[in-house]
C-alpha cells in the first residue's frame, strides 16, 4: 500500500479545526489528500459536493459535466456565477474550486459520464459520487463501479424530498438491485430549491469523507429517505437481488 502524503505547514493551518475531529487526526487529513473522487455532474448536488470535498482537502476531484451555464441554473448551482452565462460549466467550476483551494488537483472532463467514459474516468479515482439526473448515467457508473469494486455514493433530490445511500460493490444491493428498470416519473427537470439540493450533497460529501478515512458510519446497505417540508428522516435497508445482472456472484 502507498504511503500516504505529508502535509505542508500551510495545509496543518488550512486544515486545523477538522483535524481536532475525534478519530480523524492528522492521519484522516493525510488520507483525504491521497484520495480522488469522481463527480459527475456538477449542478446543485455534485457542485457542492465538489465544493465541500475541495474545502476538506480531497487530494484530487475529476468533475464530468457537459454544457453552458443557463439563468436557471443559478438558484442552486453554487459553483456557477452570472458573469459565466453562456460559458462551459466544467471550467466555471475548476475556476472555482482552485481559487477555493489550490491545494487541490482539480480535473474538468466537458462530457456526461456514458458507457463510452465511464469504464475510464472511475478507473482513474477511489470512489464516486453520483450527482446525475438521467438514469443513463447512473446506471452506466453503477455498472462500471460494481466491476472495478469501487463506492458508489447515489444521492438525489425532488421538490423537498431527498435519499441518499452509498453501494459497496459485492457487499450491498447496487442501483441496478434497487431499480431494475428506470422510474418512469423520473424527469429531467423537476422543482428544486438549492438548500434541498445542498443538503443531501453535505451529507454525501460526508459519506464520502468517512469511506475515505475510515470514520464513522456509511449508509451502506440502506437508503436514507429525508422530507424536508416536515424534517422527518427515515432509514430503510435495500437487499441485493439474487437475480441482478449487474452485481449477482455466479
Amino acid at each position: 500500500m502507498p504511503s500516504l502524503p505529508e502535509l505542508t505547514p500551510e495545509e496543518l493551518a488550512r486544515y486545523e479545526w477538522q483535524i481536532w475531529t475525534q478519530d480523524f487526526g492528522e492521519q484522516g487529513q493525510r488520507r483525504l489528500k491521497g484520495a480522488s473522487v469522481l463527480v459527475s455532474r456538477i449542478g446543485g448536488v455534485g457542485g457542492t459536493v465538489a465544493y465541500y470535498l475541495a474545502a476538506a482537502g480531497i487530494g484530487k476531484l475529476v468533475l464530468a459535466h457537459a454544457g453552458d451555464v443557463k439563468p436557471s441554473d443559478l438558484n442552486r448551482q453554487l459553483l456557477m456565477t452570472a458573469d459565466w452565462l453562456g460559458k462551459p460549466r466544467i471550467d466555471s467550476a475548476v475556476n472555482r474550486l482552485r481559487e477555493l483551494n489550490p491545494n487541490v488537483e482539480v480535473v474538468g472532463v466537458p462530457e456526461n459520464i456514458s458507457d463510452d467514459n465511464a469504464e475510464r474516468l472511475i478507473s482513474d479515482v477511489d470512489l464516486v459520487v453520483d450527482g446525475a439526473p438521467l438514469f443513463t448515467e447512473r446506471f452506466a457508473m453503477n455498472s462500471a463501479c460494481v466491476r472495478q469494486l469501487k463506492p458508489l455514493i447515489e444521492c438525489a433530490m425532488y421538490d423537498f424530498d431527498a435519499q441518499l445511500t452509498t453501494i459497496l460493490p459485492l457487499k450491498t444491493a447496487c442501483l441496478a438491485c434497487i431499480y431494475p428498470e428506470e422510474p418512469p416519473h423520473w424527469k429531467r427537470e423537476f422543482p428544486v430549491f438549492g438548500a434541498v439540493s445542498g443538503t443531501v450533497a453535505s451529507m454525501a460529501a460526508l459519506e464520502a469523507i468517512k469511506l475515505i478515512t475510515g470514520i464513522g458510519e456509511p449508509t451502506a446497505g440502506e437508503m436514507l429517505h429525508m422530507n424536508l417540508r416536515t424534517m422527518r428522516f427515515r432509514r430503510f435497508p435495500l437487499t441485493p437481488r439474487n437475480d441482478c445482472p449487474v452485481c449477482r456472484q455466479d
